[in-house]
C-alpha cells in the first residue's frame, strides 16, 4: 500500500496549514473563551473549497480525494478542532450523502451551495432516547398530500444553531422498525422547527451543538432523501465515512500536543538541563509519536478503501478508535510534561485535552467502535 503523497495532496495540505497558522489560529483562543461561531473562517473556506472538497465539480465541489480531506482535516484541527468538526460535519456527513443519494434537483438546490460554502449543513441523527442506538427513531413523518408532516426531536446537532440545512431522519413506517427510517433535507427556515439553545460545552466550544424541536413541520415531498425505508441505511453509510473525518480530527489534535511538548521540553530547564534530555520525557514523546503513527497509517488505509472503492467500515472505526485514544492520551501527556502550565490556558494543551475527550464520543463512541470492528471481523 502505497502511502507517498502526490504534490497536489501536499499542495492541499500546505494550504490548510498556512490557513489554519493564519487565518484561523489568531482567534482561537478567544473563540474558545467566548465559544463564539467562526462566520468568517468558514466563509472562507468555503472560497478555498474545504467545505465540499470530496463533492464532484458537477455539482459544485472540489473533486479531491479522502486522502486530500484527511490531511485538510488534520492540519485544521491542529490549530482549531472547533472548526475542523464543522468542516466535518459539512463535508462527511452532509454533502456525502446529498451527492450519493440525492436527486438532480436535490443536488442543484442543496448540494451546490453547501458545497461551495453558501450553505451549512448539520446532520440530525440522535434523539434522547436514540442515541447509540441510533435504530429506535421516535421522531416520525406522516405523508400528507404532497408533503411530509414531521413530528419529533433531536439533539447533540453540530452547527444545529448557524447552519442552513437539516439532513435529518425520522420514522415513516414503525411498523418496520429500522427499514421504516427515511431521511429529509429541512430548510431551517421551515415553520415549526424550534432550535433550542447552544449547549454550553467542555471544548470544540467554537462549533455550535444544540437540541431541534420539530412541531408539525411540513416538509415536500421532493426533500425526501432516496426512497421511504432506506434512512437507516444511509446514515450509517454517512457515519462510515464521518468516522475517518473524525479521526483526522483527532488526529490533528494529538499532533498538536506532541509538538507543543516538544518545543516546550527543548525549553523548560530542569535539574540543570532542559527537560527533554530527561529519559523520563523521551519515553513520553517516543509514545505519543508511536500512537500518532499508527493511528495515522490507519485512517490512511481507510482514506484509501474509501477512494479504491474498497469496502471501508471496519478501517473507520479503526481508525476513529485509534485516532480518539491517541488524542486523549497525548494531550494528558502534553499537559503532565507542561507540568503547573499545561493546567492553565496561555500555553494551550488544556484545551486540547477538552477537545479531545468529544473525539471518543460524537460520530459512535469507543464502545459501539469496538461493536463495529467486531461485526467485521466476525463476518470475515
Amino acid at each position: 500500500m502505497n502511502f507517498d503523497l502526490t504534490e497536489e495532496q501536499i499542495s492541499i495540505r500546505d494550504a490548510a496549514k498556512d490557513f489554519a497558522e493564519n487565518e484561523i489560529a489568531p482567534s482561537a483562543v478567544e473563540r474558545d473563551l467566548t465559544a463564539e461561531f467562526p462566520h468568517e473562517i468558514v466563509k472562507k473556506l468555503g472560497e478555498l473549497g474545504f467545505m465540499g472538497m470530496m463533492v464532484s465539480h458537477e455539482w459544485g465541489g472540489a473533486g479531491m480525494d479522502t486522502i486530500s480531506y484527511v490531511l485538510a482535516i488534520e492540519e485544521i484541527s491542529k490549530v482549531d478542532a472547533s472548526v475542523g468538526v464543522i468542516m466535518s460535519v459539512n463535508n462527511s456527513l452532509v454533502c456525502f450523502g446529498i451527492e450519493k443519494w440525492g436527486s438532480d434537483f436535490q443536488k442543484e438546490k442543496y448540494l451546490k451551495p453547501l458545497a461551495s460554502g453558501n450553505l451549512l449543513g448539520a446532520f440530525c441523527l440522535s434523539e434522547p432516547e436514540a442515541g447509540s442506538d441510533a435504530t429506535h427513531q421516535s421522531t416520525e413523518a406522516v405523508l400528507d398530500g404532497d408533503h411530509y408532516v414531521i413530528n419529533g426531536m433531536k439533539n447533540w446537532i453540530t452547527n444545529g444553531v448557524q447552519c442552513d440545512v437539516y439532513f435529518l431522519q425520522a420514522m415513516t413506517d414503525k411498523s418496520k422498525g429500522y427499514k421504516g427510517i427515511s431521511t429529509f433535507i429541512i430548510d431551517k427556515n421551515t415553520p415549526g422547527l424550534e432550535i433550542g439553545k447552544k449547549e454550553d460545552k467542555m471544548g470544540i466550544r467554537s462549533s455550535d451543538t444544540c437540541t431541534l424541536g420539530l412541531n408539525n413541520v411540513r416538509v415536500p415531498v421532493e426533500n425526501l432523501l432516496g426512497e421511504e425505508g432506506i434512512g437507516f441505511k444511509i446514515a450509517m453509510e454517512t457515519l462510515n465515512g464521518g468516522r475517518i473525518g473524525v479521526a483526522a480530527q483527532a488526529l490533528g489534535i494529538a499532533q498538536a500536543s506532541l509538538e507543543a511538548s516538544v518545543k516546550y521540553s527543548k525549553v523548560r530547564k530542569a535539574f540543570d538541563s532542559t527537560i527533554s534530555e530527561l529519559q523520563s520525557i523521551q519515553f513520553k514523546l517516543a509514545e505519543m509519536s508511536t500512537d500518532i503513527e499508527s493511528a495515522r497509517l490507519m485512517i490512511y488505509s481507510a482514506a484509501l478503501n474509501k477512494d479504491n472503492k474498497k469496502s471501508y467500515v471496519k478501517e473507520a472505526s479503526m481508525a476513529k478508535l485509534l485516532a480518539s485514544q491517541a488524542a486523549v492520551s497525548c494531550a494528558l501527556e502534553a499537559i503532565q510534561i507542561h507540568g503547573g502550565y499545561g493546567y492553565v490556558r496561555e500555553y494551550l494543551v488544556e484545551r486540547f485535552l477538552r477537545d479531545s475527550k468529544i473525539t471518543q464520543i460524537y460520530e459512535g463512541t469507543s464502545e459501539i467502535q469496538k461493536l463495529v470492528i467486531a461485526r467485521e471481523i466476525l463476518r470475515s
